[in-house]
């Protein structure tokens, strides 16, 4: 184990290195909707893990299409960077935005969402989130924070579980070991947050690890509550992002993704 974690600072070194090359060189922009992010050459290729980001209504804001925008796409194409070199899993270099309004998320066992602080899901789209988890799928929710956006994303997720709790996720869950042991894990700051003496946002100090179960024990929704990783994989390339943010933030969303795969 203390292999892999020294491979992944290495890899996070990289990261910055390379990324910080490539952003200089202009490859990486912010993107809305309307916008088309540069693909790589093996954007096409067939692959048995596909990251998938959640499109929602949200309401537009600051010229934005929405808040399932936000970090996007570079956060997506760095996390799966070190997604590549740090496992085996054969997975596309870049993302796919999958919606609730049609069948096409069951083709994508995991799935992330961004400010779900912020969704407002209709009826139907309840209706099929609940059904892709129930069938074996894992939604990663991340980078919401405090008592108002809690209550805006339970708002929604109610109407998807009335019939289940959100719980604490114990540190002792398979999630949390399938592939780095995260005993001890802190909070993980946005670029808001910079020069980071302080890491949480509004009233959100605390940082939780929450998730909603299904009745064989799998965990169905890993909720990263008062965090933001999304930020860690988009700044790991900025040499005053702090390394050990950028590092937990690769290790907790791989866990997810391995025991999301074998669960």
């Amino acid at each position: 184990m203390n292999a892999i974690r020294a491979g992944v600072v290495a890899s996070a070194a990289l990261l910055c290195i390379v990324g910080a090359a490539y952003a200089q060189r202009g490859g990486f922009r912010f993107f809305s909707d309307e916008d088309d992010a540069p693909m790589p050459a093996d954007a096409g290729e067939k692959t048995e893990f596909v990251f998938a980001r959640l499109r929602y209504p949200s309401g537009r804001f600051w010229g934005y299409a929405g808040y399932w925008t936000i970090d996007y796409p570079k956060a997506d194409r760095q996390f799966l960077q070190g997604l590549r070199r740090l496992t085996r899993i054969h997975a596309r270099s870049v993302e796919e935005v999958v919606s609730l309004d049609d069948d096409k998320i069951f083709a994508y066992p995991w799935v992330y969402v961004v400010e779900p602080g912020h969704w407002t899901l209709t009826d139907a789209q309840c209706k099929r989130l609940r059904e892709y988890l129930l069938r074996g799928g894992f939604l990663m929710a991340d980078d919401f924070h405090g008592s108002d956006e809690w209550e805006v994303f339970m708002a929604s997720l109610s109407r998807v579980f009335p019939d289940r709790p959100v719980v604490e996720i114990e540190r002792s869950d398979p999630i949390f070991h399938v592939l780095w042991d995260l005993d001890d894990m802190m909070q993980v700051p946005g670029i808001v947050n910079r020069p980071y003496f302080r890491t949480y946002e509004k009233d959100g100090v605390e940082p939780h690890w929450r998730g909603v179960y299904d009745d064989k024990g799998r965990v169905m929704m890993g909720i990263c509550f008062n965090q933001d990783n999304g930020d860690a994989w988009e700044w790991a390339d900025d040499p005053t992002y702090p390394e050990k943010y950028a590092s937990q933030a690769y290790r907790m969303a791989i866990n997810y993704i391995i025991y999301s795969m074998t669960h």
